[in-house]
């Protein structure tokens, strides 16, 4: 494991999706979707640590990457400072 957690952001071209690549293994095997925060509360241990992020409409996990869709007004600068530190707290 790294002792740091690299985070680079892409926002779809309709600016609901952001693509996120990170330095870090967020799904073992095969991608994971989630339809719903109800549905990531129930998956895997990333996603349950990233289901208390308000925002989160869809998520999808596979290797190292995660594509978010988010609710209609929810602020991407917000939910990305989210994730962040979600992500710091649950592999750090």
């Amino acid at each position: 494991m790294s002792e740091y957690i690299e985070i680079e952001t892409e926002l779809s071209d309709d600016g609901e999706e952001m693509y996120i690549s990170t330095n870090l293994t967020l799904a073992e095997d095969e991608a994971e979707v989630y339809e719903s925060a109800a549905a990531m509360e129930e998956g895997s241990p990333v996603a349950q640590a990233l289901a208390m992020i308000e925002g989160i409409a869809r998520l999808r996990l596979e290797g190292g990457d995660m594509v978010i869709t988010r609710d209609r007004d929810a602020p991407w600068h917000a939910m990305v400072a989210d994730i962040s530190a979600a992500l710091k707290d649950f592999f750090l």
